[in-house]
Order: structure tokens, then sequence, then C-alpha cells
């Protein structure tokens, strides 16, 4: 229904007015508690899909990646959906524009998409506050990023900031530094940074006695050496797992498309089905440098059953949806877990 019916109409508006409307009904229908209650449980889902990780149960493996939900304002309509997480942000400790628009693009016949967003949000009390106000029906993760014109020598109290704030309220915080679209902030992937942001995070989390896990999100762009270093300083700095990956500001698997079309387009980070190879490969590379000891949600590039199923049999503990949520609507979610469950029949 929402490929043949929903989905022309709302890809005949541009796509950032279309989020928009889409989070206005979504957290104008989360006031009401009966509507909530009918679509959890039409869209609940079987016990053996649950799962253990963190401490924390998860009714299923798929989960909402940042970006849709991003000052928490629609989580139990996104959660009532089917999803059994969802990640609210990029947050920064301040409120900021965004970088400026038209910021957000389609690419159809490739299911992709390419975003300058530039972590526009209203800041984290105002996600606080909606918070607050949260049910325990969904699980949810706060991402974190820097504000955009504090510069990198900053950065860290940015993200102390933020964490401090947000990880009373949230299930898992995960550590932003690999959005393409704030100047800087892919730096903060380089060894030294990282290894100062991630022991001031890990430090803080240690004083103010927090059990929340720590995530830390990376791009796809990282060559082996970078991974590498990457990888020793998240292990180094006691964090709790790795979302693989962001979006990449590569422009290869665009088939459909000629450069100057996308050119045209500009600079931004590429989502979608251009990226899922990339993200698996990285996916596998992490599980085995890693023994399988650090858990990985998996994301990029899911379009389909398949897809998901790819990423947790290279090693991801659970998966998230963007893209793929926007081309393919919830009835993905859906689609997944039927397909985790055919498995077990066999």
């Amino acid at each position: 229904m929402y490929r043949y019916f929903i989905r022309p109409i709302l890809f005949k508006f541009h796509p950032e007015f279309i989020h928009d409307v889409v989070i206005f009904g979504f957290r104008y229908l989360s006031n009401f508690r009966f509507i909530l209650t009918i679509l959890r449980r039409f869209n609940k889902f079987d016990n053996r899909l649950s799962k253990d990780i963190w401490n924390i149960r998860f009714q299923h493996p798929v989960g909402l990646a940042a970006g849709l939900d991003k000052n928490a304002e629609a989580f139990e309509m996104f959660g009532a959906l089917g999803f059994s997480f969802v990640e609210i942000g990029t947050i920064t400790p301040k409120s900021q524009p965004g970088n400026p628009k038209p910021r957000l693009f389609r690419l159809p016949k490739d299911k992709a998409l390419i975003n300058r967003m530039g972590f526009n949000n209203l800041g984290v009390d105002f996600a606080i506050a909606k918070l607050k106000k949260r049910s325990k029906n969904v699980i949810i993760g706060g991402n974190i990023g820097k504000n955009k014109l504090t510069p990198n020598s900053d950065a860290v109290n940015d993200y102390l900031l933020a964490f401090r704030k947000l990880a009373p309220y949230v299930d898992y915080v995960a550590i932003n530094i690999s959005s393409p679209n704030t100047p800087g902030l892919r730096d903060l992937q380089h060894k030294d940074e990282l290894y100062e942001l991630l022991s001031a995070i890990s430090k803080e989390k240690e004083l103010q006695s927090l059990s929340v896990p720590l995530l830390v999100k990376l791009a796809p762009d990282l060559s082996i050496v970078q991974l590498d270093d990457a990888l020793d300083i998240i292990q180094k700095c006691k964090m709790d797992g790795v979302i693989i990956s962001n979006t990449t500001i590569s422009r290869e698997n665009i088939p459909h498309y000629d450069m100057e079309t996308v050119n045209q387009i500009g600079a931004g980070g590429l989502s979608g089905e251009p990226v899922r190879e990339k993200s698996t490969i990285m996916i596998r590379q992490v599980y085995e440098k890693t023994n399988g000891r650090l858990p990985i949600i998996g994301v990029g590039g899911i379009m389909n059953p398949h897809d998901a199923v790819e990423k947790l049999e290279a090693g991801a503990s659970l998966v998230q949806l963007y893209t793929g949520f926007i081309y393919e609507g919830p009835q993905l979610i859906k689609a997944i877990n039927r397909l985790l469950l055919s498995r077990f029949s066999k």
C-alpha cells in the first residue's frame, strides 16, 4: 500500500517539507494513547526475535536511525509503527538552524538520498522536555553532536554537556563524530582527537555513576588504518558498541544519474542503496577485528529484508532503517522480521 499509493503522493513534494509534515502529524497523533495502543498491538512481533544487549531487551533487531526524529517529537509513533528502538537526534547543546536550504534530495532511481542538514535541531533542553513525557513502550537512543560554531578545540565540552543532560533520559547514547555536514566534525575520528573525546565522556560516565551504554557512530569512508586506530581507542575507552555506518561522501554506485546532475546537488552525505555494500563490508571488518566482542548496530542501505539479514550475518547485533523506511514505509519492518522468523522454522 505504501509503495504504490502513499509514496507516489509524498514524493510529489520536496523531501524536507514532507519530513516536517510527517513529524507534525506523528507528534499530534502521539497525543492519542488509544491510537498508539492499537498500532502497537497490530505491530507486535514474535518473542523469538527478542534479544538482550547492554542489559536492554529489544523486541526485535530493527530500529530507526537518527535523522528522522531530530527533536524527540515522534518517537512514540515510530515505536507504535513497529520499530523496537528509536534513535533521536542528532542533538546539540544549543539550538541551531542547520545548513541553508535546499539540503535534502532524493535520487529515486537509485533508491538514495543526499542530505546536508547540518544537525538542525532545537537543542538538548527541548529534547529532554519531550523525553520526560515518554512511556516505557519504546527504547530510545540519544544521538549527540557538537554545535556548528563550536571549534574542534572545544568540541569535547559540547559533547560532555549534551551527554550530561541527555544520558538520564535515554537508554543509550550515540556519539556522532561522522556526519559530513558539520565542518571539521569528521576530524574528531582522528586518533588523538578521538581519544581525547571518548576518554572524557567515559570518565564523565564513571564520575556520574551512569550505566547508560555509549556507542560511537563511524563514517564508512575511513581507511583500514583509520578504522584500526578508531577501534583500538573505542575499546580502550570502554565504549559499549559502534554504529556502522553514517552516510558517505562518495558519489559511487549512482548508475542512473549523470555526474553533472549529482554535482548540481552539491555536498552532503549519500545514503540508501549506494552505501549498502560499503556499510556491510565495514561491519564485517569491525566484527572480525574485535572478535565479535563489540556489539554493532548496522545501518546503511537496508532497502529490503535480505539487506538486513546481510548485515546481521556480517556481524551486526541490531540494524537501523532511515532511507529504506522513506522508500518502503513501515511494511519493511514487518518484512524483515518475517524473514528472520522464517529462519527459525528451518
